[in-house]
């Protein structure tokens, strides 16, 4: 899943370049910004959760 996460995350950075560049009107335009920024975000959560250590162990 870690790697997933790597690969969410230029995704979001490019989703956010494109409604930059494709939507004239601030409406949609911060819509998908804010949408891009979001999946980003996911992306992150969900690489920095791969690379945790699986909790509860054996204790010495």
């Amino acid at each position: 899943m870690k790697y997933a996460g790597l690969l969410v995350m230029p995704a979001g950075f490019f989703l956010s370049i494109a409604a930059l560049v494709l939507f004239p009107s601030p409406a949609p335009r911060a819509a998908f910004v804010f949408c891009g920024l979001a999946v980003e975000g996911l992306g992150l959560v969900v690489a920095v959760r791969g690379h945790m250590e699986a909790r509860g162990g054996s204790r010495s």
